[in-house]
Formats: structure tokens, sequence, C-alpha cells
């Protein structure tokens, strides 16, 4: 298997050449599967509106994105698939051009639900394959507690205790083999989680999602990854401003990364935005970004990152302001009881009382 270490080497040494890419052009980091992700991709989290994702997607795909990230439980795959049918049967773009990554619900925790929710995702998504398949969550909740779609609604009881990662896994392997998903990987999970896969699998996970942002920026585990051949994607860079139910499940104040002092400094130096600051610190150590946006100017902002390149000095002040699992915002500890079940991912919090 090839060093990720090597291929983010080379990841960061185009993401530094790179000028404003052309459509399709976006650096990518190779995947351990073989698979190429490109660094920057249009994050659809809790959008719905029909409208709305339609006007973001085209904004996207004419800005040069190639990389779509959605899931089961974001309830907008039929929407995202309207419009790839449409680029796709209009020769706008390629099929082997795209990459798009779908997730395993966490309602559907169990090896014999893999293939029917694949399969189900990929209808919606008008598609033969995805590119990246993950399991959403490492545990599971009850699928009849899961009522309404929504996860803040789930009751103390409603986790289910008997997920097996395992199992789930070499499923999971079976829809790659099948050919209905290109590579897979994980979402939430942990070292430990992660190492356990590795150790009893032949096909190590390609690629890690997690949150990932200027106060929670996951050194231990990002280090751990490029150890393993794992590529990281980052999700909610920008510390989610627009999800105040966040609040609801983690007891704690969102963070308004954009109004740094720091931030903005750098920001003002390089002639930038501070959501492109918060981007290219990430993406410059090799780690995959999904910022989501229904603005097509903003959509079309958060890829102009290729275009300057943060110094030795600008990179460890924003380093610095790192707080660890402090600043860690989605717990999940009011989600159906989580926190009291075995595959929990931050046994640090397990013993904080639940806001």
């Amino acid at each position: 298997m090839k060093s990720l270490g090597l291929c983010v080497a080379f990841t960061v040494l185009a993401v530094v050449h790179c000028a404003v890419p052309r459509a399709g052009e976006v650096p990518k980091v190779t995947l351990n599967s073989g698979g190429l992700m490109p660094l920057v991709g249009l994050g659809t989290w809790q959008v719905t509106d029909e409208r709305k994702l339609e006007q973001a997607l085209d904004a996207a795909l004419e800005a040069g994105y190639r990389h779509i990230d959605t899931a089961t439980i974001y309830y907008n795959e039929e929407l995202i698939g309207k419009v790839l049918k449409r680029w796709l049967s209009e020769g706008k773009v390629k099929r082997e051009d795209l990459f798009i990554t779908t997730k395993l619900p966490v309602y559907a925790m169990r090896a014999a639900d893999v293939p029917d929710l694949l399969n189900q995702s990929l209808s919606k998504l008008q598609l033969d394959y995805v590119d990246l398949y993950l399991i959403h969550m490492p545990f599971g909740v009850k699928r009849e507690a899961y009522k309404g779609g929504s996860i803040v609604a789930i009751g103390p009881n409603g986790t289910d205790l008997t997920t097996d990662h395992l199992a789930i896994w070499d499923a999971m392997v079976a829809e790659k083999v099948a050919g209905r998903a290109k590579a897979l990987g994980v979402s939430n999970f942990n070292e430990t989680q992660i190492e356990r896969i590795i150790k009893n699998s032949k096909v190590p996970p390609a690629n890690l999602q997690v949150e990932l942002h200027l106060f929670h920026q996951q050194k231990p585990l990002v280090e751990f990854c490029k150890k393993n051949g794992i590529a990281v994607t980052a999700f909610s860079s920008f510390g989610s401003p627009g999800s105040k139910w966040l609040i609801q499940l983690s007891g704690k104040e969102l963070p308004d990364l954009f109004n740094i002092t720091e931030v903005k400094e750098i920001a003002n130096k390089h002639h930038k935005t501070a959501a492109q600051v918060l981007l290219r610190h990430i993406v410059q150590k090799g780690i995959t970004v999904i910022p989501k946006s229904t603005n097509p100017s903003r959509v079309r902002e958060n890829i102009e990152i290729f275009n300057f390149i943060l110094d030795d000095e600008d990179v460890a002040t924003l380093d610095s302001l790192d707080k660890g699992i402090d600043g860690k915002l989605f717990i999940m500890k009011n989600i159906g009881g989580s926190v009291n079940h075995p595959e929990y991912p931050w046994t640090i919090l397990q013993n904080e009382p639940v806001a």
C-alpha cells in the first residue's frame, strides 16, 4: 500500500503551486484504494430545499467542484441525483471525473442493512456506484427510535447496543468487491475503532471524516491516520455557525471563527476572506474540506484557496489556537443515550455531565 505520508507530501506540493483551478483541476489526495479525492468538496448537510440545493450544486460544478458529500440522513440524495443526472446527460461532466460520497445511517448499523441502504442511496443518486461509502457513526440507534428523521428527537433508550463494526465492515467490503462503492471509510471513529478494522480486514479504511476546525484540529488523530495510510476529511471547517441546534447537543456556544483577530489579520495580509484562510489552513496539511454553502458567491469563494500560501508564521499562529477536546462541538451525548453505548467514540467525555 502506498504511503499516505508520501501522497500527502505530493498533495501539499500541488496545493502550494496550484493557481485557481479550472473545472476538474482541484488538487487531489491519493486514497489507499487507488482513487483520487479532490481536496475541496461541497458539503450538503442540512440542505434539503430543492431550489437552494440545485443552485448551490450548479454553482459548485461550474466553479470546478467535482467532489460532492452527502448522506442518507441528509435527505437530499434524490435532489443531488437529479442535478448530477442533468449534468451527465448534457455532457457537461463525465462520471469518472466526479467524486461522490454518501454514508450508512446511524439507524442501519447492522451488516444486513448495508446492501439495502447503499442500493437506496444509489437509486436516489441515479448512479451505479459511489466513490466513497462511509459508516456515518460508530454507535447505532434503533430504527424505530429514529422517528421524524431527527437525531435530537431520539429517546434515552434509543441506542442499539448490538453494533458490530467488523460485521458491518465485512458487509461494506462486499459492496466494494461488487463495484457499488469504489472506496470505503468511516466517520466520527476514534483510533481504537479504526485500528480494530485495520487489524481484522484486508481492506483498511481509505478515509476518515471527522469534525475538524481551528478550535478542534485533531492533531493526534490526523497523525495516526497519516501513519496508517488513511486520508482525512474535515467537516464543520467553519465551526458550524449555522447549526444553532448544536447548542442543544453540546451545551456549548458556537464559535465565531470568522471574527478571531488572528484569522482576520492573516486574511487581510493575503487579501483573502477569513473563510478562505480557515480552509487553506486545513488543505495545506493535505486534509480534504467539504464546506457547505447555498450562496453561489460563497460556494465559488470556498474553492478559490489555491492561489495563496500560508507562510510558516501564519500556520504556527493558527495551529496555536487549537483547543483540543475542549473545542469539540459534535459531542452527541444527547442522542438516545449514546454516551453509554459501548462504541461511543469520545471516551474522555463520558464522565462529564450531559448538558
